[in-house]
């Protein structure tokens, strides 16, 4: 049977229930308990009148007597009805079952009470309609495509999509409530810029026709919430979206939530001390352990991290010399490693893929720090080396969880560093820094010392096990012709 036939035949359906006079979408609906109040607290519902209301997911009819399965948000339960002769004014009884299809949402007033075979039931001679349903919903839905594409549809054929929005949502909460309890303020800071900055990212362009001028949707909440320190605050963070105009793969998606945070009077000693905490908390609030199995990685966090050199790690793995590197010997390592690419990237760029091979074989936990002062355009150089800067990065299973350093607060030094990303922009790198002026001005009345730390959704997704489009509600795919 086509879907068209099933279409045609609930729409005959729907008519009748209309020629009846009876509203197949009502506003009102009375219910006062849900489902999972009838199941998990059965004793104490027993023998009591509750009105429920939730999607039939099955429906079962032998002779005079009808069982429906009918599921909320939070559990399902059995509805046993009994033909009655008396008709209902807007109701449907056991002889009206004909005209309700699985998909249709319900409300059932009715007694709880078992079934003679044990089950927990709510007893109705009666349901009423509040959604009558045209497409049937499927038993399997497994093309990814279809389910990407028709996500309210996976959510109802694999509960477990849902069950992960729900992790996603706990993920996020615990952030919050972490940062709060230790004097952050949130802080919500625009995406719409002028001048974008704070990450190497290709940033998407939009016009606002109020002012007649193109913004750049943000690719980072750095310099925003940096100003904010400018501005007087000592502790803040936002958590909202940001946009990288950039491929979609299993850790990357052009549109995700990520999470900012800055705290003045402290540097990448106190960050890397305090986010291996949070990291922890949030984990354990979210999934209730601290040990994953991740990537073929086993991932226990509950530790001390320990800490490694960058440049010492591209040393003992590659022999690459990060303050007099050789463009010749990063190439023929990436094209040895079987890296695909043109090359003509940045001699940063080719350290930084070099960077990435040994960290995808790394199963962690710990931190990378020390990165060269080359690759870190916002960040304090080291008091010790000059060449490497204050920043750090949790690696986890393969991939970095976070960005953290002592935020630059030297004007002039910032100015110098805007200018080399600028003339690098100029170039062709398009993932280059803009020359924010006005940041740089921000910087001359006054920033106090400060660390700084960001992280991604993408540790939500790492820890979940699955790809980013798996794990976000809606994600982004080629429109549907």
């Amino acid at each position: 049977m086509l879907l068209e036939d099933y279409r045609n035949e609930r729409l005959k359906k729907l008519e009748e229930i209309r020629a009846r006079g009876i509203d197949p979408y009502p506003s009102k609906c009375f219910r006062n308990a849900k489902i999972s109040e009838v199941v998990n607290h059965f004793e104490e519902k027993k023998g009591q009148e509750v009105t429920i209301a939730g999607r039939i997911v099955a429906i079962r009819s032998f002779g005079k007597l009808v069982f429906l399965k009918v599921r909320d948000y939070t559990a399902e339960v059995q509805i046993f009805m009994k033909a009655d002769d008396e008709p209902k004014e807007g109701l449907f009884g056991a002889k009206d079952v004909r005209l309700l299809d699985i998909g249709d949402f319900i409300e059932v007033t009715g007694t709880v009470d078992k079934s003679q075979t044990g089950e927990i039931s709510v007893f109705s001679n009666y349901v009423k309609l509040l959604t009558k349903t045209l497409r049937p919903l499927p038993d399997v839905f497994t093309n990814k495509e279809e389910r990407y594409r028709r996500r309210y549809v996976d959510m109802n054929a694999n509960p477990e999509v849902r069950e992960r929005l729900v992790r996603r949502s706990k993920f996020w909460q615990a952030t919050r409530d972490f940062m709060n309890k230790h004097g952050f303020v949130e802080v919500n800071v625009p995406v719409l810029e002028h001048t974008t900055g704070g990450a190497d990212a290709t940033p998407f362009v939009t016009h606002m026709n109020a002012l007649d001028e193109d913004f750049y949707l943000r690719i980072s909440h750095e310099l925003p919430l940096k100003r904010l320190l400018g501005g007087g605050f000592e502790k803040v963070y936002d958590i909202g979206p940001r946009f990288r105009n950039e491929g979609i793969d299993d850790e990357h998606l052009p549109e995700h939530i990520a999470f900012e945070a800055y705290a003045a009077y402290e540097n990448y000693e106190d960050g890397m001390k305090f986010y291996e905490e949070m990291i922890k908390y949030v984990a354990m609030e979210t999934w209730g352990t601290l040990k994953f199995k991740v990537n073929g990685f086993d991932i226990d966090l509950d530790c001390e991290w320990p800490r490694v050199k960058y440049a010492d790690l591209l040393r003992e793995k590659f022999n690459v010399d990060v303050f007099n590197p050789n463009r010749e010997q990063l190439i023929q390592i990436l094209k040895d490693n079987g890296v695909e690419s043109n090359f003509d990237m940045t001699t940063p760029h080719l350290i930084d893929h070099v960077w990435k091979l040994i960290r995808k074989t790394s199963a962690g936990p710990y931190w990378v720090i020390e990165e060269p002062l080359s690759l870190s355009p916002l960040a304090k150089k080291s008091a010790d080396n000059q060449l490497v800067t204050e920043r750090f990065h949790p690696v986890i299973a393969g991939t970095e969880m976070g960005n953290g350093f002592s935020e630059l607060n030297d004007p002039l030094d910032q100015l110098e560093r805007f200018k080399e990303q600028q003339a690098a922009r100029d170039a062709g790198d398009e993932e280059a820094q803009m020359l924010d002026m006005d940041f740089v001005e921000m910087l001359e009345y006054g920033m106090p010392p400060a660390c700084g730390w960001g992280n991604s959704e993408r540790n939500f997704w790492l820890l979940e096990g699955v790809s980013g489009r798996e794990a976000v509600p809606f994600p982004i795919i080629r429109q549907g012709e």
